[in-house]
């Protein structure tokens, strides 16, 4: 699949450096396209909105083992 502008992808949140709160899959927007792999996203938290440019796509299928600060397609 390509991205495209106002495409539903997953965002995974970073989480926090103590360990407090981990990563989390989060619903975004796609704003912008950079390429195939990056782009621009509108990430849809529960308490409000994220706007980051440049995100990364990650491609791996292990939910658990995604890193932080990029986006993957919907399960």
């Amino acid at each position: 699949m390509t991205p495209s502008v106002g495409r539903i992808v997953h965002y995974t949140s970073y989480g926090t450096p103590g360990g407090e709160f981990g990563k989390e899959c989060r619903a975004a927007v796609v704003t912008e396209v950079e390429d195939e792999h990056t782009v621009g996203l509108c990430v849809l938290n529960p308490t409000g909105l994220f706007l980051n440019r440049g995100v990364v796509f990650d491609d791996d299928d292990v939910p658990t083992e995604r890193k932080g600060g990029t986006w993957h397609w919907p399960e």
